[in-house]
């Protein structure tokens, strides 16, 4: 059995993260390989890693997926969680989901009351990203930016506790993490101009936290006419609103961190038996 890690050229060999991770897979019997994403694949299974250049490419990156023999996640879920605006069909779903308004370019966008965030629909790990408390700056960014954006207000409560990203693999959960506050007041930026480094460390998630996870993968699925299990992975990222409750940030369903280098090999082991059970059907 043949997989290939796809990554980009700023990354070809991954972030680090998911280096015991192909250790287990090779011990498991699985011939793993990175491989930057754009060129022809042969191998039986592609799974979507550090492919982080793709926003500034998305239609040629999709035609791409569209290419290789078998996709991780499949491609009508990379085509859907690309661009964040799957926010909004989870609200209207029933998702308890931090509040996103859709700006198209050419729009006037609306922000609210507060400190609020504009950034991208399509993008990966807060490039683009803003927080702002006035409009002037904003509008200015959003027109900047010159995409389809998200205005979103600033949960406050990141500051404080960050974000918890509970990670599931063909399904079921797994593991979970926190994560530190990602924007300061201003723009993101990052050294690498792919992504802003995310400061990691293991947490349990809370009862309501894990309950609304689930709830996502449950709705994402039926959206997407899948099962659970066709998720070979999937990360909630969850914050805490203003009265306590959590709400969906994002749903990762192409190319995110995972948190290998925080879990050991048991989380390793539970990804390796997804990628063999995806590659057995």
């Amino acid at each position: 059995m043949r997989v290939v890690f796809a990554s980009c050229a700023a990354l070809p060999k991954g972030d680090g993260d998911e280096d015991n991770l192909v250790e287990v897979l090779r011990r498991d019997g699985v011939d793993v390989e990175w491989q930057p994403w754009g060129d022809a694949v042969d191998a039986d299974l592609v799974v979507l890693r550090t492919t982080w250049d793709y926003p500034e490419r998305l239609g040629e990156f999709l035609a791409w997926c569209e290419s290789v023999p078998v996709l991780a996640n499949p491609l009508p879920v990379v085509r859907w969680n690309t661009d964040k605006s799957y926010l909004v069909d989870l609200a209207e779903r029933g998702v308890a989901v931090v509040p996103t308004t859709v700006v198209e370019p050419g729009e006037e966008p609306h922000f609210p009351d507060g400190e609020f965030v504009v950034k991208p629909a399509v993008g990966a790990g807060s490039r683009g990203a803003g927080r702002f408390t006035g409009h002037a700056a904003a509008r200015a960014h959003f027109e900047a930016l010159g995409v389809k954006a998200l205005v979103q207000p600033y949960q406050a409560s990141v500051d404080a506790h960050g974000e918890t990203a509970l990670v599931f693999f063909a399904g079921e959960y797994s593991h979970s993490f926190h994560k530190g506050p990602m924007l300061g007041r201003g723009l993101a930026e990052s050294e690498s101009g792919l992504y802003v480094e995310e400061r990691l460390r293991g947490i349990e998630p809370t009862a309501r936290q894990a309950e609304l996870a689930n709830q996502v993968l449950d709705v994402a699925a039926e959206l997407l006419s899948l099962r659970r299990q066709d998720f070979v992975y999937a990360r909630v990222d969850v914050v805490e609103g203003e009265n306590g409750e959590p709400l969906l940030l994002e749903l990762e369903l192409t190319e995110p961190s995972l948190g290998f280098t925080l879990t050991g090999e048991e989380a390793a082991g539970r990804f390796s038996a997804a990628v063999r059970q995806t590659m057995s059907r």
